[in-house]
């Protein structure tokens, strides 16, 4: 099965294109990771993935053929957008009330004992916990949906290395203990090596390369992941951070 099917499809934006012929298939069972540089159309094709944007052109379907967006595929899909959104001044505790009453599916005793084994405190307000804390308790109530695919949007931009560490081991435990496919996008690509066993490659709007991560690399030539992506973002390196 599929997580993401994609076939000729675009999104404009205006007369410019965000994203355009896009075809791809990323397999079940993976953490795929989605890299190019800013402009590239990372997060239009993940908005079209789950739903909250309408393609242009051509279509895309999730879990084995579900349509974007759809009641099925939404019950199936956790997503945590780029800026980590989190009601700032509610409490933890509060976060996860609000959560739980918007979700049919919500696992809260493993919220809370997962909050408690990082030590965020359920009474203090989200907007006063660190950024690795932040982004934590975001990702805590996206896997206590039970998700078959969580779809993350720079979870890693922000954060200092020790808490993008602790965030991907996380984001990798759940995709092995759980079976939870997991598509993310990000600069970062030392984080990437340690976790992504797919790899799709965006730039200009257009993918320019899909595959198994351990392919790709015997296919091209390429020692690491880091050097495979220059390889083929050359135009805007600066874009890509290590």
């Amino acid at each position: 099965m599929n997580v993401v099917e994609a076939s000729g499809l675009g999104k404009r934006y205006g007369r410019a294109w965000a994203l355009r012929e896009c075809t791809l298939e990323i397999p079940a069972g993976r953490v795929a990771a989605l890299v190019g540089p800013n402009g590239a159309g990372k997060t239009t094709l993940l908005n079209l993935a789950v739903g909250l944007a309408v393609p242009s052109a051509g279509a895309v379907t999730v879990l084995g053929g579900r349509r974007a967006g759809s009641p099925a595929a939404l019950d199936a899909i956790a997503f945590v957008a780029q800026d980590t959104p989190l009601y700032k001044s509610l409490s933890v505790a509060d976060m996860i009330y609000v959560t739980r009453s918007l979700n049919r599916r919500f696992d809260q005793p493993y919220a809370k004992a997962r909050l408690d084994e990082l030590g965020i405190p359920a009474k203090r307000k989200a907007g006063k916990l660190s950024g690795g804390q932040q982004a934590q308790l975001a990702l805590t109530l996206a896997l206590a949906r039970r998700p078959r695919l969580l779809v993350l949007d720079e979870p890693v931009a922000m954060l200092d290395p020790v808490a993008r560490h602790d965030f991907m081991g996380t984001v990798l435990a759940a995709a092995s203990a759980d079976g939870v496919s997991v598509l993310l996008s990000s600069h970062v690509l030392t984080e990437l090596e340690r976790v992504a066993g797919y790899l799709i490659l965006l730039a200009r709007g257009q993918v320019r390369l899909a595959g198994e991560v351990d392919d790709l690399l015997a296919a091209h030539g390429q020692p690491s992941l880091e050097e495979l992506a220059m390889a083929y973002l050359r135009e805007s390196p600066s874009a890509v951070t290590r």
